[in-house]
């Protein structure tokens, strides 16, 4: 059972419906919604990072865990994304999803326990890639033109790779800003601060984003095999992870 700490903080699994109900309202605060929960709740394992003074909830992901690519049909990315490239991958896989910290969080020990968290649990699952839905707040694409710019850049997944396009609104950023040259340092400004930690450790992304109305945000899919992650990353995560 995962128990891990840093600081102030505490990291742990949930355990019954309390702990999934906390985690839920913690996501509508954090996202601007009314609620937000959904079908993959029940199918995914979940984990809180506590205020170990007050018991308060600081931040929260949830898992799903997949025995390869075969069964990424069943993750919540494939709603919005064709992964047909990714189904012939062939080692264990854990979809990141609904990652959030509290919006008066601002205690950097917040993510790198999270972070250390999920490091331990992908050493334990032998997991060989993760990934998710890196999202921005709101819907207007020029407010993020330069965050666009750099991943189309930079940071888009390998050909073989790359996920196609489902959702009916889309922006392909590769296509439309591929000629516009990027400025790093208010590229990465604009990122949000999960996608942010994912680039920094070699992850990549879709060359496109989904302009997702009902939750008010753009994502892009993004995704990171464990293997690409620098050494002296992987040696700082799990000096984390060995709390």
């Amino acid at each position: 059972m995962l128990a891990l700490s840093k600081g102030r903080y505490l990291a742990r699994m949930a355990v019954g419906v309390a702990d999934l109900g906390a985690a839920q309202a913690l996501r509508a605060r954090a996202f601007g919604t009314a609620r937000d929960g959904d079908a993959f709740d029940a199918l995914c394992r979940h984990v809180l990072v506590e205020d170990r003074a007050s018991g308060a909830l600081v931040g929260c992901f949830r898992l799903l865990a997949l025995e390869s690519g075969a069964g990424i049909g069943r993750s919540y990315s494939a709603q919005f994304y064709d992964l047909a490239a990714l189904s012939a991958y062939g080692a264990p896989m854990l979809e990141i999803g609904r990652f959030c910290i509290h919006p008066h969080g601002h205690d950097p020990d917040i993510l790198r326990l999270a972070w250390g968290a999920l490091t331990r649990l992908v050493d334990a699952s032998g997991t060989r890639m993760l990934f998710g839905c890196s999202s921005f707040q709101g819907t207007t694409v020029e407010t993020y033109r330069d965050a666009f710019t750099l991943l189309a850049a930079a940071h888009l997944a390998p050909p073989h790779l790359r996920p196609g396009v489902r959702a009916p609104d889309v922006f392909r950023f590769a296509e439309s800003l591929r000629r516009c040259p990027p400025d790093p340092r208010r590229g990465w400004a604009q990122m949000p601060p999960l996608l942010r930690s994912y680039l920094a450790i070699g992850g990549w992304v879709s060359d496109h984003a989904v302009v997702d109305r009902a939750l008010g945000t753009l994502h892009v899919f993004t995704a990171l095999e464990i293997s690409t992650i620098p050494p002296a990353r992987a040696k700082a995560l799990r000096a984390v992870a060995g709390g």
